[in-house]
C-alpha cells in the first residue's frame, strides 16, 4: 500500500504542476490558415529587477476594445503572471506590413510615465500560443556626457517573425524598429501611431522540440564546463574531507578503543579521560526540547519537500518558462509533507520525555510558516504600494489560507498523534548519570561561533559555484535546466554538511564537552548563514538590482529560504551526529 500510495502522490503532483503551464484557450496548438491564435501581454518592469513588474496597460499603450483577463492557476499569480489579451492581432499565416495598432495622443503625464520606464530599462513579456516573447520598449541615448544631455526614445513598430511547421507554431521572435522611434526627452505631448509587422517562415522543427531553444544557453559548452568544475570541486572537498576522517578520525578511535580497553583491563581505578569520560552525560536531554524538537520536525519535512522538487524536476516538470510548477508544487507539496514535521517532532518530543505535546506540536507548525507569513504580509504590502504584480489577489490568499487551514494543519496534528502514539524510547547505549558533570574551560575557537563558522564553510565552498547559476536564473533572466547537476551538488551537500558535523562532535566530546544536541544542529545549519552572507555579496558585486521594493523582496525571500536551509541541513548535522554518538558509546564498556 506504500508504494502504491507513493505512485499515485507523484502521479498527482505531476498531473497539478504540468497543468500550470500558461494554455491558450483549450486549443491543441493546431491552427488553419486564418484561425485566431491567441496573444496574451503578460507584464512590464525594469529588466534588472525582477520582482518588480506591472500590468502592461499600466504604461499608457493602445488598448484593445476587448480586453479579456485570462483566468490564471495558482503557480502562475504567485509567480506575478497577469495576463490579458494584446492589442495585436497574429492570425494563422496571416502575414501584414507596418499595420496601425492605434493613432494616439500621449499626454505630459503619458510622456513622463513611457519616459520614466525607459530610463529604467524597462521591458515587457507577452505569450503566443503558449511560447514567451520579450522586448524593450524604448531606448536612451546617452551620447552626452550629463543626464541632462540624454534623449529618450520610444518604439513604436515592432516586428514578429514567427516560425511554422505545417498546423503548429514552433517559434516567434520579436523585433523592435531601431527607425521608428518617438522622442520622449521634453514634457510636451506627442502623436504617436503604433504600429506592427507581422511575417511567417517554415520551418522542419519539430513541434516537440519548441521549447528546446530556451534551454539551450544553459547547456552550452562553456557553461556545461563550469558547472562540471563545480562538480570535480564539490567532489574534491567530499574526498579531502572524507580522507581526514577516515585517516585521522577512525585511527584515533581506534587508538580511544585499545586504550579504553587496555585500561580497563589493567587498572579499575585509573581515572577516565577524553569521550569515555563524559558517558554519563553525552545522552543528557538537551536544554529547550520542545524547540529542538520542533527544528528537528520542520528541518524533516523541509527535507522531504526538496527531494520532492528534485523528483519532479528530474522527470521533466519543471521545464523552462513554466515556473508557476514550481510555485504551485512548493505549496501543494509543503501542504501534504507537514504530518512528516508533526510525527517527527512529537515523537522525538516524547522520546526526550517531554510532556506538554500539543504546545510542541503548535511551536512545529509556526516555526517555518510563522517566519513566512511575517515576511509575505511585509512584502506584499510593499508590492501593494508599488501597485506591482507580485501583490497577490485577496482570492490567492484566501486559497493559501485554505489550504494551510484544510490541508496543511489537520495532517500536522494528524502527524503529532502518530507521532505520540509511536511509543518509542529514546536509544541511549550508557546510562545518564544523576547530575551533570561540569564542563572544562575550552579555549575560544571551541565555543559555539567559531564552530558553526568552521561547520559551514566548508559545506559553502562545495557548492558556491553553483549557487551564482542558481541565483542568476531566480533573481535574473537566465534560465537553469540542468537538474541532474544540481541534484548531484545537493547530494554531496548533504555528505560534507554531515561529514563536518561528525568531525566536530567527535572533537568537542574529546574536549570533554558534553552540550553537542544543540551544537551539531547549529554546525550542520551554519551553511544557511554562508549562503545568506552569498546573497550580499551576490546583490552588490553580480547584479543590478536597485530599489526598495526589489532590494526587500530579495532579502526578505532569501532570508526565508536560507533559515529553511538552515533548520532542513541542521537536522541532517544532528542525526548524522546522533549515528555517529551512539555507535562510538556502543562500542565500549561504561561502568
Amino acid at each position: 500500500m506504500g508504494r502504491f500510495g507513493a505512485v499515485v502522490f507523484i502521479a498527482l503532483l505531476v498531473f497539478l504542476c504540468g497543468s500550470v503551464q500558461v494554455r491558450s484557450d483549450g486549443s491543441d496548438h493546431r491552427y488553419k490558415d486564418g484561425d485566431p491564435v491567441p496573444l496574451y501581454a503578460n507584464k512590464v518592469g525594469p529588466f534588472h529587477n525582477p520582482s518588480e513588474t506591472y500590468r502592461y496597460f499600466d504604461l499608457p499603450f493602445c488598448v484593445p476594445d476587448d480586453v479579456k483577463e485570462k483566468k490564471e492557476a495558482l503557480g502562475e499569480v504567485l509567480n506575478g503572471d497577469r495576463l490579458v489579451s494584446a492589442p495585436y492581432k497574429l492570425d494563422f499565416l496571416q502575414e501584414k506590413d507596418a499595420t496601425s495598432v492605434c493613432q494616439k495622443k500621449l499626454s505630459k503625464e503619458d510622456v513622463a510615465k513611457f519616459r520614466a520606464a525607459v530610463d529604467k530599462d524597462y521591458y515587457f513579456q507577452m505569450y503566443y500560443d503558449d511560447l514567451p516573447i520579450w522586448g524593450f520598449i524604448g531606448k536612451v541615448d546617452k551620447e552626452g556626457k550629463e543626464p541632462s544631455d540624454f534623449k529618450y526614445y520610444l518604439y513604436k513598430h515592432i516586428h514578429f517573425d514567427i516560425f511554422y511547421n505545417k498546423d503548429r507554431v514552433v517559434e516567434i521572435n520579436v523585433r523592435t524598429d531601431p527607425n521608428a522611434l518617438v522622442d520622449l526627452t521634453e514634457d510636451k505631448e506627442v502623436d504617436v501611431e503604433f504600429l506592427y509587422t507581422v511575417k511567417w517562415k517554415e520551418t522542419t522543427t519539430p513541434f516537440e522540440n519548441r521549447m528546446d531553444k530556451y534551454s539551450q544557453s544553459s547547456s552550452l559548452p562553456h557553461h556545461l564546463e563550469i558547472h562540471w568544475f563545480s562538480i570535480i570541486n564539490s567532489c574534491v572537498t567530499v574526498l579531502l574531507l572524507t580522507g581526514f576522517l577516515a585517516t585521522i578520525l577512525m585511527r584515533v578511535l581506534k587508538n580511544d578503543f585499545v586504550k579504553y580497553a587496555h585500561d580497563e583491563e589493567s587498572a579499575e581505578d585509573q581515572e577516565e579521560t577524553g569521550w569515555k569520560y563524559i558517558h554519563g552525560d553525552v545522552f543528557r536531554y538537551p536544554k529547550h526540547k520542545s524547540l529542538f524538537a520542533a527544528c528537528l520536525g520542520s528541518g524533516t519535512q523541509l527535507f522531504t519537500l526538496t527531494v520532492f522538487i528534485f523528483i519532479l524536476a528530474l522527470v521533466g516538470v519543471f521545464y523552462p518558462y513554466n515556473r508557476g510548477a514550481l510555485f504551485t508544487a512548493l505549496v501543494v507539496i509543503y501542504a501534504l509533507t507537514s504530518g512528516i514535521a508533526g510525527y517527527i517532532a512529537t515523537s522525538f518530543y516524547c522520546q526526550l520525555e517531554g510532556t506538554n505535546w500539543v504546545r510542541n506540536l503548535l511551536l512545529t507548525g509556526c516555526l517555518f510558516c510563522g517566519p513566512l507569513f511575517l515576511t509575505f504580509c511585509f512584502l506584499n504590502t510593499v508590492a501593494i504600494a508599488y501597485t506591482a504584480t507580485a501583490a497577490l489577489p485577496f482570492g490567492t490568499i484566501v486559497v493559501i489560507v485554505l489550504i494551510w487551514t484544510l490541508v496543511t494543519s489537520p495532517l500536522l496534528v494528524l502527524g503529532g498523534i502518530a507521532g505520540k502514539n509511536s511509543k518509542a524510547e529514546f536509544q541511549a547505549p550508557v546510562r545518564t548519570t544523576k547530575y551533570p558533570r561540569e564542563i572544562p574551560p575550552l579555549p575560544w575557537y571551541r565555543g559555539t561561533i567559531p564552530q558553526m563558522a568552521m561547520a559551514g564553510f566548508l559545506p559553502f565552498s562545495a557548492i558556491y559555484i553553483e549557487l551564482y547559476y542558481i541565483f542568476a536564473s531566480v533573481w535574473g533572466h537566465r534560465i537553469y535546466t540542468i537538474y541532474s547537476i544540481l541534484f548531484l551538488v545537493f547530494i554531496i551537500l548533504l555528505i560534507v554538511t554531515a561529514f563536518i558535523t561528525v568531525a566536530l562532535t567527535y572533537f568537542q566530546l574529546a574536549a570533554e564537552d558534553h552540550e553537542w544536541w544543540w551544537r551539531s544542529f547549529l554546525c550542520g545549519g551554519s551553511t544557511g548563514l554562508f549562503i545568506y552572507a552569498y546573497c550580499l555579496y551576490y546583490y552588490y558585486a553580480r547584479s543590478d538590482m536597485s530599489g526598495f521594493m526589489q532590494t526587500s523582496f530579495f532579502f526578505g525571500y532569501m532570508a526565508c529560504v536560507c533559515y529553511g536551509f538552515f533548520l532542513m541541513l541542521g537536522a541532517i548535522g544532528f542525526r548524522a551526529a546522533l549515528l555517529f554518538v551512539r555507535h562510538i558509546y556502543r562500542s565500549i564498556k561504561c561502568e
